[in-house]
């Protein structure tokens, strides 16, 4: 593996903690609270990987520009700025959700839980489409 591997790595990472945020979602609506815990343990053992990986990658490669391709690029904008944003906001949430969780603290775990979800769900799959157009779809 090459650093150059690393956005595509990086892809199926955070595709992976999109699909097991999911799964653990499915899980604690049906009451089963320890598959729930196991999943978003996974998921932020994956998104520990994915944001090692990404910050490697971006140590060593300057940062890609997106083509001038008119409305595509202003797609690609509003996809990219909130999911920037919300990206570094969501790294101490989902550690004070986690800190909750560990603490047997559910009622501040649940509500925190409820905002931190979606916006944690958000990024990993907008991070996914952000590698698509940027190194795939575009290129």
């Amino acid at each position: 593996m090459t650093i150059q591997d690393l956005p595509s790595l990086n892809a199926f990472l955070n595709s992976v903690a999109a699909c097991l945020l999911l799964s653990g979602f499915i899980a604690i609506k049906k009451q089963n609270k320890i598959l729930h815990r196991n999943l978003m343990i996974s998921a932020l053992a994956v998104s520990a990987c994915f944001l090692t990986c990404y910050l490697i990658y971006h140590y060593h490669v300057p940062s890609k520009k997106f083509p001038d391709l008119g409305w595509i690029k202003t797609v690609y904008l509003l996809i990219l700025v909130p999911h920037i944003i919300l990206a570094a906001l969501m790294v101490p949430m989902i550690l004070k959700t986690f800190w909750h969780a560990y603490k047997g603290e559910w009622e501040k775990h649940k509500k925190i839980a409820k905002i931190t979800f979606p916006i944690w769900m958000y990024v990993s799959v907008t991070g996914v489409i952000v590698y698509f157009m940027l190194y795939q779809w575009f290129v």
